[in-house]
């Protein structure tokens, strides 16, 4: 992987908070939506990120270490777009395939096949991009005749199966995983690795891990960004970060 101090800004974080609140209910929770009257029934307030900073590089391969509520999938989903910095910036450059929840997104109703369009279009990719893009999934995913059955036929490993391959094959600039390496049986999951390791070969594109597994962040990633209660902890080499992160567990 590219490790040029020159290389472009792929992604920024600048003094980003994102704050959650907590209610006593999911009604209180709903009308807080229309009214601040009454905050007696709020319960706490929660900074999942709390004024985190780092810059990454195009073509960095980074691990995000921490254990559970260390801010971790929060920071990925302001990536990925799924939810917004409550303050502060965050920018992003460059397209972004995320393996996180694999099976998100589907339309049940729809057959595998006319699921990958879906994903398509609402990637902004135009009729021939999907036409050369289908090819790709369906090899990859492997499913025989249910890519053309319709999803809510599929078994979850199925469903994941297509959704990894969709991520895959889509020729991502930021690659952001989710320790979803996990999904089917043995011999896909070596094909599932063997294929992220084909894409982090590329230094055009920027790999983000998260992970509890001290071993995959080590065989994937060049520096490491330990986060502990949405803080930044440390940010160095890989080795270092996995050193600082095993001796505070």
């Amino acid at each position: 992987m590219s490790s040029s101090a020159e290389a472009p800004v792929a992604i920024k974080f600048d003094h980003v908070t994102k704050t959650y609140k907590l209610y006593e209910n999911d009604r209180q929770r709903f009308f807080s939506i229309f009214s601040s009257r009454d905050k007696r029934k709020l319960i706490t307030k929660v900074n999942a990120s709390n004024d985190l900073s780092f810059e990454i590089k195009k073509g960095e391969a980074v691990a995000f270490l921490g254990h559970n509520g260390a801010g971790k999938s929060t920071a990925l989903k302001m990536i990925t777009g799924v939810t917004f910095p409550t303050k502060g910036e965050v920018i992003v450059n460059g397209t972004v395939s995320a393996l996180l929840e694999l099976t998100a997104g589907f339309d049940m109703a729809l057959t595998g096949r006319e699921n990958i369009h879906l994903r398509g279009h609402a990637m902004g990719l135009d009729a021939d991009e999907i036409a050369a893009l289908e090819p790709k999934v369906v090899e990859f995913a492997d499913l025989g005749v249910y890519i053309d059955q319709p999803v809510r036929t599929y078994s979850s490993g199925m469903k994941s199966r297509l959704g990894f391959a969709f991520a895959v094959s889509s020729d991502p600039e930021i690659l952001v995983v989710d320790e979803a390496l996990s999904v089917g049986d043995k011999q896909f999951q070596q094909k599932c690795f063997a294929r992220v390791r084909e894409i982090m070969e590329d230094e055009n594109v920027t790999v983000l891990f998260v992970t509890h597994s001290s071993s995959a962040a080590q065989e994937f990633c060049t520096r490491g960004i330990v986060l502990d209660k949405g803080t930044k902890k440390f940010d160095g080499s890989i080795q270092d970060a996995i050193a600082f992160y095993e001796s505070h567990e």
